[in-house]
């Protein structure tokens, strides 16, 4: 099917054109054919009606001899092929084709007339007695039969009276060759054929320059106007001289093109304005952002800077208070023997404040200078097993059991060793002094996507309340007892995990438990800076 729409209206049109010409010559075709056929007829009815007559009255005075040869004269003109007179039985009582004496069958083509239904007929109408049959020789002829009747003068006659009930007594059958009227016809056909080819060459050759003229060529500019519309290359207007729907359509095309290259022009300025707007805007938003970072990082600093102080300061009272103790004891130069025993647990007092003192600040130089890990392939299940074995005594002290659920060929992961059992120590550690007495579960599986291990610690304690979940890795926090602990361990945790890539999460019920879920990647990220930084931990909650 053709794509162009002026192609196709000029093979529609074509078509049209012929198909009205072809039908039309059809028609005059079939016509001039009935026509022709029609004045035959007529003339082969004028000619069979003449030798009825002459026949009629021939026989009346007797003459056969004259009716024959006037017969016989007759079928010898050029438009009669023969002529035939048959009798009521159908014998052939003359041709000018000499064929006298035969009895044809009522199926013959000049006795099928009348005889088709079984029962001869009387009355027949000139159309009902021509006949059009083709010669073995395949030259087309048409046959006339005229029926002779009984009249009441030719059954009263003396010379061979017919008896009155015999209604017909033969038939004159004319038959006329139709060699010219086919001729005729086949002229007429060429003619006709020629004169609708001829038609339509004319037709489709003025539909094409209508088409070219009217169609093809404003279409084709309205085309490339538009694509100069899509490529921004649309300059002047468009030039469609028409006063039809084309020039309607050219002419809001026009207008188009005005409004679209003002809006172009507007959206152009608007583009300007608003890059100009962006461009201070985003510096507007750097500085910001540098106060806040710096704003932030102070924060961070002085909130570590409190925390600090007060975990300090706590130890630091009380071995000024029991420093003082000691003072009065010795304020008269020896200590009395009735109270050696509370200078001894002064003393001890003092010593142990000063170690919990040693180890805030041992485990703030952990968190404060927090290193890049040093990776290198490890077996994660051998780096658990060999946490636990270190930690067992202590698990056991406490009366908790530890447990182990290991996946079987879990892939080597890039890691430090070293910062990992740190992770399983903190973890496991935490999980037994969260209880009394109980099971501590380490699982770890593989995940094949993203492709990592996770860690999983379960513990059977008491939980942790939904109000301190956000809180738990902040540094310095915690749930034990006054100085029991750091609150350290969880935030230099996160900080290790967050440095090997991975992500740490918990999930905890009042009563029943808490479990600590970490993912590993295999490959994890490396380290941007490479060195030694200060890491804070989360602010607002955990990871």
């Amino acid at each position: 099917m053709p794509k162009g729409i002026a192609l196709k209206l000029i093979i529609y049109l074509t078509l049209m054109v012929i198909v009205v010409e072809g039908g039309f010559a059809l028609l005059n075709i079939q016509s001039q054919k009935r026509q022709l056929l029609e004045e035959i007829t007529i003339g082969a009815e004028l000619v069979s009606q003449t030798m009825v007559s002459a026949t009629w009255h021939a026989m009346l005075e007797d003459r056969r001899e004259s009716v024959y040869q006037m017969m016989d004269n007759v079928g010898q003109q050029v438009s009669i092929e023969k002529v035939r007179v048959f009798n009521k039985t159908g014998r052939i009582m003359f041709s000018s084709a000499d064929d006298e004496g035969r009895i044809v069958d009522i199926s013959a083509e000049a006795c099928d007339l009348c005889h088709a239904k079984g029962q001869p007929l009387v009355q027949v109408d000139v159309p009902s007695r021509s006949r059009v049959y083709r010669q073995p020789d395949g030259s087309r002829v048409m046959g006339m039969v005229t029926p002779i009747y009984n009249e009441p003068s030719c059954s009263n006659a003396a010379c061979h009276a017919h008896p009155a009930n015999i209604s017909v007594l033969g038939v004159v059958d004319v038959t006329m060759p139709l060699g010219r009227l086919d001729h005729e016809m086949a002229d007429l056909g060429f003619r006709s054929v020629l004169l609708s080819t001829v038609s339509v060459l004319v037709l489709a050759f003025f539909v094409i320059l209508f088409v070219r003229r009217f169609v093809q060529q404003p279409v084709g500019k309205l085309i490339e106007a538009t694509k100069s519309v899509g490529t921004n290359h649309s300059d002047g207007p468009l030039d469609i001289a028409a006063d039809d729907e084309l020039g309607d359509l050219a002419r809001s095309f026009t207008t188009m093109q005005d409004r679209l290259r003002a809006s172009d022009l507007q959206i152009r300025e608007f583009t300007d304005t608003l890059e100009r707007r962006v461009e201070e805007r985003t510096a507007q938003l750097r500085a910001t952002e540098q106060k806040l970072i710096q704003s932030d990082r102070l924060a961070s600093l002085g909130q570590l800077s409190a925390s600090v102080a007060h975990e300090i300061n706590n130890p630091l009272g009380g071995v000024i208070n029991f420093s003082k103790l000691m003072q009065r004891l010795l304020a008269k130069g020896e200590i009395p023997p009735e109270r050696m025993d509370d200078f001894r647990e002064y003393l001890d007092h003092v010593v142990t404040e000063t170690v919990r003192c040693g180890n805030i600040v041992r485990d703030l130089l952990v968190f404060a200078r927090h290193s890049s890990p040093r990776q290198a392939r490890h077996d994660f299940n051998a780096i658990v097993q060999r946490t636990l074995s270190v930690i067992h005594h202590r698990l056991e002290l406490g009366e908790v059991d530890a447990r182990l659920d290991l996946a079987e060929n879990l892939p080597l992961v890039m890691c430090d060793a070293s910062q990992i059992q740190q992770i399983v120590t903190n973890l496991v550690l935490n999980a037994a002094e969260a209880m009394e007495q109980g099971i501590v579960t380490v699982t770890t599986r593989e995940v094949p996507r993203p492709g990592a291990v996770k860690l999983e610690v379960a513990d059977t304690g008491t939980g942790i309340p939904a109000e301190n979940l956000a809180k738990i890795f902040d540094p310095f926090f915690s749930t034990k007892e006054e100085g029991k602990g750091t609150g350290l361990g969880l935030a230099v945790a996160y900080g290790i995990v967050e440095a090997h890539g991975g992500d740490i999460s918990v999930s905890s019920r009042v009563g029943e438990g808490t479990t600590f879920t970490i993912v590993f990647p295999y490959d994890p990220p490396a380290s941007e800076d490479g060195g030694e930084h200060l890491h804070f931990g989360p602010v607002d909650g955990c990871c």
